[in-house]
């Protein structure tokens, strides 16, 4: 097993060399995007043979050791008739979701996109013969939103060579160098050379790829497409971005990184209902970007293409919440206040913006001891009144008394903020 370096709290790192690659630009502007898992995984929906997955539902066929030729049959059943590629991207554009990231190959081996290399595809053993990766493509490109690609280079549990099935194939058999060279880098050349510009390549699960393995990787897609990011998961520390581990928010993260982070617990269909509120998301995006990462926030459609009502309903609130304080959020970087009790920073060139979760009952907001500020106001306040602010021992305050705080997650823009004295 390869040894895969932490740096900074980030599991799957960034290669420090990247940092200075202009194609991260857009991505430091981004900060949040949507994650689409789905396949043929969203059939049995978290069941199998009437028992419920133990583990989440793309992971039914792993975890329930079903036999590749039996779970392949899936394929016969995967008919999309409610999925409409505009609307699943205007979806992302209403939630303030500025890139999106499709699962072209999971680990259960399915395709969404006309692929040479196996029939177990969208476009040859499902029903509608849909190219996915295609009609999503040009609906992102329609809307300027970019266009990202998950694809599972370490397992496929329908390839005999690939990592993750041991129940139907011989780990000791397996050619897994074979399987890079003869499979993985032709489906990758299929999706980077057949679909216009792509933002970025989601890796997963690097397992015991070794250095030079991960290293071919990033070359043949940076070849095939030059301004083509790589995440951390290629693994061995070679990404042009860090990735942490699913749902997780290191405290001082380094470099550009990403989080991602599910809706409802799990990240393929099933009937998990337990969805997060805007609320919860909101927070997640503060701590995220005052830590200078983005969040990729996943919808799962079900097995006819459609998003479940509880999750479009969560996105359009969190994107009304990105309407009104947006500007604390895109194109923003790291907030200079750290450890606040209140809530997060983060800073553009021209303000600083304290997002708060915990609105002061007393009606009083302590910033840091040694800032001080001009001015600030609400940023949801279009006529920009001016809270009170005055300066005390323990740091500037803020006076919020009368203010109302915004239901989802408040934000306060400061002007001229600085630091008077050591903090």
């Amino acid at each position: 097993m390869t040894e895969i370096p932490d740096v900074g709290q980030i599991t799957f790192a960034q290669d420090p060399q990247s940092q200075g690659n202009p194609a991260l630009g857009w991505f430091r502007e981004a900060r949040f995007g949507m994650f689409v898992h789905w396949g043929v995984y969203a059939i049995p929906a978290g069941h199998w043979n009437g028992k419920p997955t133990p583990h989440m539902g793309e992971w039914i066929m792993h975890d329930m050791k079903i036999p590749a030729e039996e779970y392949k049959q899936l394929a016969a059943s995967f008919d999309p008739n409610d999925f409409d590629a505009t609307e699943l991207v205007d979806l992302a554009v209403r939630a303030g979701q500025r890139y999106l990231v499709l699962t072209a190959k999971h680990h259960d081996g399915f395709c969404l996109w006309n692929t040479e290399l196996t029939t177990f595809s969208s476009t040859v053993e499902a029903p509608l013969g849909r190219d996915i990766v295609g009609e999503i493509s040009q609906a992102c490109r329609e809307r300027g939103v970019k266009f990202g690609l998950y694809y599972s280079q370490t397992q496929d549990w329908t390839h005999p060579d690939a990592a993750g099935n041991d129940w139907d194939f011989d780990p000791e058999t397996k050619d897994f160098e074979g399987y890079l060279q003869e499979y993985v880098k032709p489906q990758l050349t299929e999706l980077l050379t057949g679909y216009g510009e792509i933002a970025l390549i989601w890796f997963d699960t690097p397992q015991g790829i070794t250095a030079q393995q991960s290293r071919d990787l990033v070359e043949h897609v940076h070849k095939l497409q030059p301004y083509c990011l790589v995440n951390g998961r290629v693994g061995n520390g070679l990404g042009d971005y860090g990735q942490t581990r699913d749902n997780e928010m290191p405290d001082e993260p380094a470099g550009d990184w990403e989080t991602p982070v599910t809706g409802n617990g799990t990240w393929g269909f099933t009937d998990n209902t337990e969805w997060k509120s805007a609320q919860e998301i909101a927070v997640t995006i503060a701590k995220a970007v005052s830590r200078g990462g983005n969040v990729l926030l996943n919808v799962g459609p079900d097995s006819h293409g459609a998003v479940p009502s509880a999750q479009v309903a969560e996105l359009e609130a969190i994107g009304g919440w990105l309407q009104r304080c947006g500007a604390s959020i895109y194109e923003t970087r790291r907030g200079p206040f750290r450890a606040l009790e209140w809530g997060w920073s983060t800073a553009s060139s021209d303000h600083v913006y304290l997002l708060v979760e915990n609105w002061p009952v007393q009606g009083d907001l302590v910033l840091p001891a040694g800032v001080s500020v001009d001015s600030a106001r609400l940023l949801t306040d279009a006529g920009a009144t001016s809270l009170g602010v005055h300066d005390a021992p323990g740091g500037a305050v803020l006076s919020l008394t009368g203010v109302e705080p915004d239901a989802v997650l408040s934000v306060i823009e400061l002007t001229g903020a600085r630091e008077v004295a050591p903090l």
